[in-house]
């Protein structure tokens, strides 16, 4: 059965010469139960199509692989990358690209965006993402992977805690951001398990989430320009705290009151106090008031 315990990789990575590396978030699951609740969450089909960002030393990959599907293998480790090369090189259901997923905080990797669009998905499956991911790139990843990145059925992942509680917050936490207004516009979150330190060698510092997000369907998002909808609300939680008829003194509208009123938002509120809905009523508000 795939999935490596962590005295495997310890043995692996021992082999090639390779330590984990802080910097770049390398903590493995070595909980194999979670693993598969993982891959089991992501409802996988043979005709699917795989992203995995962090792979390792392929431990998630190889139990992907065992589903039927293709996988698209990203590590930017060049020490993992030569243990996938020689577990996985050969495999026919698996591309190994060598890089950051990330060419930039906001743009996905134009080799990853190749491998994916020439991979394309049979008539009854789907792009995915499952994977462990590295706390350091799982925030803009995510970000860029929803808003504008390539189409995907299904996000199912590990992150941070914090982060996940982002991602699903709700109006008047202290979680709830730009974040949770733009993800929760795009798709629907659903936190599914918290992973403690424990299931992770070398034990990271902080609690893990595991979630799953699923993309809404185009006609089902009530925003035209997403991009702009996204720089609008984190231009509006610049300052969360002040009031909305203070944040928009600077943003040059003809008229700010009567944008508050069409769109049925008290300008007295917060940006933290605001709904994902009501942020897309005052988004659409401002935009028929002073179109870009």
């Amino acid at each position: 059965m795939a999935g490596q315990t962590q005295t495997q990789i310890r043995a692996l990575l021992a082999a090639a010469g390779v330590t984990p590396r802080r910097r770049l978030g390398q903590n493995f699951l070595v909980d194999l139960n979670l693993m598969r609740k993982l891959v089991a969450m992501a409802d996988l089909r043979p005709a699917d199509v795989i992203l995995e960002v962090g792979a390792g030393t392929g431990s998630l990959t190889e139990m992907l692989l065992e589903h039927g599907v293709h996988v698209v293998a990203v590590e930017i480790d060049r020490g993992f990358q030569a243990i996938l090369r020689e577990r996985l090189g050969d495999h026919p259901r698996c591309t190994l690209i060598q890089a950051d997923a990330l060419a930039g905080k906001h743009q996905i990797n134009p080799l990853v965006l190749k491998a994916l669009e020439e991979r394309q998905p049979q008539a009854d499956g789907a792009r995915k993402l499952v994977a462990n991911l590295p706390y350091q790139i799982a925030t803009p990843l995510l970000a860029e992977l929803l808003v504008g990145g390539p189409a995907l059925g299904r996000l199912t992942c590990t992150i941070q805690r914090e982060v996940g509680e982002r991602l699903g917050a709700q109006p008047r936490t202290n979680a709830y951001g730009p974040l949770s207004v733009i993800v929760q516009t795009v798709a629907r979150v659903e936190l599914m398990a918290i992973l403690p330190r424990t299931a992770f060698w070398p034990r990271p510092d902080v609690e893990s989430l595991m979630i799953s997000i699923r993309p809404r369907p185009a006609e089902q998002i009530e925003v035209d320009d997403v991009a702009d909808f996204a720089r609008f609300v984190h231009r509006g939680f610049l300052h969360r705290r002040k009031m909305l008829r203070r944040v928009v003194r600077d943003w040059d509208l003809l008229d700010a009151l009567a944008a508050f009123k069409l769109a049925g938002v008290n300008p007295d509120a917060r940006p933290e106090e605001l709904t994902p809905g009501d942020w897309r009523a005052f988004h659409q508000a401002v935009r028929q008031l002073a179109p870009p």
